[in-house]
């Protein structure tokens, strides 16, 4: 940060001829008085104010956080519940300029609550992350959210992420599962064939004729692309050429979401109902793959993205309609926390210890309730492996401005 100032260049003063010593000592004097007069004048000074609509520095510090404590806010499917910053586990060692550009992201579309700071937001992304934490304690109010009725504190924690897979445009030895864009008739009928008839049917067949955008290897990975909504693809074009392209979320048939690892657990078929359980399960039931796939009714469409540099720094845009960021982005049951929200976020188990600052970006058909949450964990294997693994408890507390 530069700081303004004057610069005073040194004049040479003429003195008059013969009468130069007498004219130095009056000088002198006229210097002396002006230099009282002006410590007299700076005892003196009153600050002005800064005119309406000038820029003024966000604060940085708070008082004691001894202030009674307000009422509870309540929401369609959950309650905040005020507290006191010291009650938010890791508040002060969390490197909460990670989540900045995060917050930053969700200022390009806030909703009416937040928006007022996303100013002094902006202006606090270079700030320390004791500055930045000195100005969430005198800006924002935590809560911490519970159930509607206050009896549910904790819940439940998983994660996504955006898979990279290996595609080709058009089939070939290899690649043979397709991924489509909407159909054309997709809005005449809801909902639209599930992914059993889809498979099955020739009219379904017919409607999806001509929608591919790019075919994969593996199926099992296609339903992961259709679960987690986006991903990317290094494409082999027709000509052999190779480029690297996002497929994001278009639309879906319409079908509810039914998690194939339940469907396995239901039939006492495995007990543990990660990724890494339920593919050692497929590599031990080949026969029972294609079961195993139909067992989700949802299909999920998309749309080719062009993934420039920049883009391929970020994720897919979440549900707000900004680039989700690894590790600071969660998705939420936004009629329990609005988007754009930040959201301190608490998570002990085998996978990860988590307390830091993150952002209500996001949503998912699976995420509904109070305290729920889904975890952005980036993109590519590492960020599979820990999204297919986490399943643990979950505590929450939302910062709303005061």
């Amino acid at each position: 940060m530069s700081v303004g100032f004057r610069r005073f260049d040194h004049v040479q003063l003429p003195f008059p001829g013969s009468n130069q010593s007498q004219f130095t000592m009056k000088w002198t004097l006229r210097f002396l008085c002006v230099a009282v007069m002006a410590g007299v004048l700076a005892g003196c000074v009153v600050r002005r104010a800064a005119p309406p609509g000038a820029e003024t520095s966000p604060p940085t510090s708070a008082g004691p956080d001894t202030a009674p404590l307000g009422p509870d806010i309540v929401r369609a499917h959950s309650r905040w519940v005020p507290v006191r910053w010291a009650d938010l586990p890791g508040f002060e060692q969390d490197a909460t300029a990670e989540a900045w550009n995060a917050w930053i992201k969700s200022c390009e579309r806030p909703g009416p609550a937040l928006g007022s700071l996303c100013g002094e937001v902006r202006r606090l992304s270079l700030a320390t992350p004791e500055e930045q934490r000195g100005w969430m304690r005198a800006r924002l109010q935590p809560y911490r959210v519970t159930s509607l009725d206050g009896s549910i504190r904790d819940g439940l924690l998983t994660s996504y992420f955006e898979p990279v897979y290996e595609a080709s445009r058009v089939p070939r030895p290899g690649f043979s599962v397709p991924i489509y864009r909407p159909p054309a008739d997709l809005g005449r009928r809801r909902p639209w064939y599930n992914r059993y008839e889809m498979d099955t049917l020739p009219e379904a067949r017919a409607q999806l004729a001509g929608n591919e955008l790019v075919w994969l290897a593996d199926p099992v990975d296609a339903m992961i692309l259709h679960i987690q909504g986006s991903g990317r693809v290094r494409i082999t074009e027709s000509d052999g050429g190779q480029r690297v392209t996002r497929l994001s979320f278009a639309a879906t048939n319409d079908h509810p979401y039914r998690s194939p690892g339940k469907w396995l657990l239901d039939q006492g078929a495995i007990r543990d109902a990660t990724w890494p359980g339920i593919k050692s399960w497929l590599a031990a039931n080949p026969q029972r793959v294609q079961e195993f796939l139909w067992s989700n009714p949802r299909a999920v469409f998309f749309r080719e993205q062009e993934l420039s540099p920049l883009d391929a720094q970020f994720g897919p845009r979440g549900a707000q309609g900004v680039e989700l960021t690894p590790g600071r982005s969660i998705a939420v049951d936004p009629q329990s926390i609005p988007y754009g929200t930040p959201v301190w976020l608490a998570s002990s188990g085998p996978v990860a210890q988590l307390q830091r600052l993150v952002l209500a970006q996001d949503t998912g058909s699976a995420i509904t309730g109070a305290v729920r949450a889904d975890y952005f964990a980036g993109w590519g294997p590492l960020a599979g492996d820990l999204a297919g693994r986490m399943r643990q408890p979950l505590q929450l507390w939302v910062l709303w401005p005061k």
